[in-house]
Order: structure tokens, then C-alpha cells, then sequence
């Protein structure tokens, strides 16, 4: 039988790797701080196949130094200056956030937000969402991590930026409080493929026990549709209306149809994953008949002939008493006399 995979439970939903993939679309801020961009979003999302949507729940002021820097990547969409001012334009009220949540609950897609300070994972968690999204920024802010896990919410947290260590820290922050799955994640936007590091996950799995996942800023659905057949059970990838739009994350986000094709993709490679034990499936039968061989004597032979090497031969079809068989046929004394390319039959044969 297959080694049972770690699984947890996400309103209902058993996630493993045997299961089928929990699809996060990361809106994030690519709403670019307009509700109504926001409200497109969550319905482009449902009509591409998404489990989820996913934003991203701050006030600024309660996260950002007035002189904090931005990030390269940052710098490479929106050009130079403040991080504090950048930010400050992609956010949204609390309020707008019951509306959407309100909107994903009509339209029957679940709503997920990252809360990145005290205060704005407070205002989610009144929102009672299905599982809190972790963000990889906050992998090492025990506190915030304490709040979400006092929660008992199931936590699915991004490692980008972190070690082992910080993994293991925050997970022991979570252990016995939570369900959680851990996800990999590079926080580079876009990311390159060759830095992923897909073979983490497994060892994810094995060393804290927890379904895997996959936060993706790679382009394109490579990497995600590899590492699903590695483990995968929760992939996040962020999503755009248009990814020529000037902020910070849309240069590194699929765009609606693109995204569709790789939850298509993914889905079909899902029914190709199996259960891990092998065994002939029945559309092979048919062929398993014609590509396999039977015994059949090489020549004609006389009754009482004891049978030796260059007696039998093995031909299609595989009607007959396999190859497989040869080590209890030699040796026998044949009980009649056979012809050529007949098949052998124990019938045949006698006692050695």
C-alpha cells in the first residue's frame, strides 16, 4: 500500500498530496489599490478554475518606517523612492475587505488574506476565514505567529527568505496549536526556475510531518506543474488582469487565461498520479494479450522426448502459458508428440 501522506483539513477539504491541489490565486495588490479592480479579480479568478483568492491586509503605517527602502524588485517595476509611499497606495480599508469577503462567499470562492501586523490579523480573523495564509516576511515574527496560532485557524506558511531554522521555529510556534502545511517559496519577482529548489518539499514533508505547497513566482506553470508531482498539495500563484500594469507584483503574475490552462493541466496530471501501487490498468489488457508471448515448441518433437534448450521458443500472441514458465517446462518428457509452433500445454508434458 502507498505510505500515507501527512494531510490536513481546510473547511472540510482533506489537503494532501494524494488529494486534489488547493489553488490559491494571489491577488496580493495587484488590485493596485482599486476595489472595483479588486471585485474583477475574484471573479476572473472563479472562472479560472482558482480554490481561492488571496489579498494582503496591512496599514501601512503600522509596518513601514518612513525611510524604508525599497526592494530591488520593487525598484526594477516602480522605480525609485519610498517603500512607505509605494505601499501606502496599494492599501485598502478594512471595510472594502468585508466586501470582498462578502463578494468571494456569493460567487462560492474561498477568501483568503495575509494580515502582516497585530492589529489587521485581529480585523481577519473576524472575517472567519477557512486557513490563514502565512507571509514569508513574517516567518520570524513570533509574536504575529503566536496570534494566528491562538487562532487554531489551519496556517499555510511561505518559507521564502527563511533556513531550516526558521522554519523549525515558526513551526514549533504552531505544532499542537494548529494544522499548517509548510510551502516553498523564493521571494524573488519574478523568480528564476533554477532557483526553486523544488526537492525541498519531500524533505518538508519528512521533517515536519505537514502537507507541502508551493508559493511560485517563477513565469509561466513549469515549476508548479513539477512540483506537483513532487508533493504539492497547496499552490499559491500570484494572479493579474494585466501583467504590463506598473506595480510591484504584476511583472511576476499570470495573467486570467494563462492561469486557466495550468489549473487545467494540473487537474489532468492529478487523475495521472495514481495511488502509488502498480498494477495493469484496463485499458492495457486488451494489448497485454497481443505484446506478450506464449511457450511454443520449435520443432516438431516425437512422444517421450525430454525437453532441452532449443526446444521451446517464446512467440505472440500471449494467449498461452507465458514465458515466464520456462524453468518448469524444461527437463519434462513430453507425454505425445507435438509440431512446430504449437503451443505448450501442461497436458504435454510428463514428469522429469
Amino acid at each position: 500500500m502507498p505510505h500515507p501522506e501527512p494531510a490536513i483539513t481546510i473547511a472540510g477539504r482533506r489537503i494532501s498530496a494524494n488529494d486534489p491541489c488547493y489553488i490559491i490565486a494571489e491577488i496580493g495588490v495587484n488590485h493596485d489599490g482599486d476595489l472595483d479592480i479588486a471585485h474583477q479579480m475574484i471573479d476572473a479568478a472563479k472562472e479560472c478554475g482558482a480554490d481561492a483568492v488571496k489579498f494582503q491586509t496591512f496599514r501601512t503605517e503600522a509596518n513601514i518606517l518612513a525611510d524604508a527602502p525599497k526592494a530591488e524588485y520593487q525598484q526594477r517595476q516602480t522605480g525609485e523612492g519610498s517603500q512607505f509611499d509605494m505601499v501606502r497606495k496599494l492599501e485598502l480599508g478594512f471595510d472594502e475587505f468585508t466586501r470582498l469577503k462578502a463578494h468571494c462567499d456569493d460567487i462560492g470562492i474561498e477568501f483568503l488574506t495575509t494580515a502582516f501586523d497585530p492589529e489587521a490579523l485581529e480585523f481577519v480573523l473576524s472575517l472567519s476565514p477557512v486557513c490563514l495564509k502565512w507571509p514569508s516576511g513574517e516567518i520570524t515574527n513570533l509574536t504575529l505567529l503566536r496570534q494566528a496560532a491562538a487562532s487554531g485557524l489551519p496556517v499555510l506558511l511561505s518559507t521564502g527568505m527563511a533556513s531550516l531554522a526558521d522554519i523549525d521555529r515558526a513551526a514549533e510556534e504552531l505544532r499542537g496549536k494548529c494544522d499548517f502545511a509548510v510551502l516553498q517559496c523564493v521571494s524573488d519577482y519574478p523568480a528564476a526556475l533554477e532557483d526553486q529548489n523544488l526537492r525541498v518539499m519531500p524533505a518538508f514533508a519528512a521533517a515536519f510531518g505537514t502537507p507541502v505547497g508551493f508559493s511560485d513566482h517563477t513565469l509561466g506553470s513549469a515549476a508548479a506543474i513539477a512540483a506537483r508531482a513532487l508533493g504539492m498539495a497547496v499552490l499559491e500563484k500570484h494572479f493579474t488582469l494585466d501583467a504590463t500594469r506598473p506595480g510591484p507584483d504584476h511583472a511576476a503574475s499570470m495573467e486570467p487565461e494563462e492561469f486557466k490552462a495550468m489549473v487545467a493541466t494540473l487537474r489532468a496530471l492529478e487523475a495521472g498520479l495514481g495511488d502509488g501501487v502498480k498494477r495493469p490498468v484496463k485499458a492495457e489488457l486488451s494489448t497485454r494479450d497481443v505484446a506478450r508471448k506464449s511457450l511454443v515448441f520449435a520443432g516438431d518433437l516425437p512422444a517421450g522426448h525430454v525437453l532441452e534448450a532449443g526446444d521451446i521458443l517464446a512467440k505472440r500472441p500471449g494467449d498461452g502459458m507465458g514465458p515466464e514458465y520456462i524453468d518448469m517446462v524444461m527437463g519434462r518428457t513430453l507425454t505425445g508428440a507435438v509440431s512446430a509452433d504449437q503451443r505448450v500445454e501442461m497436458s504435454d508434458l510428463g514428469e522429469r
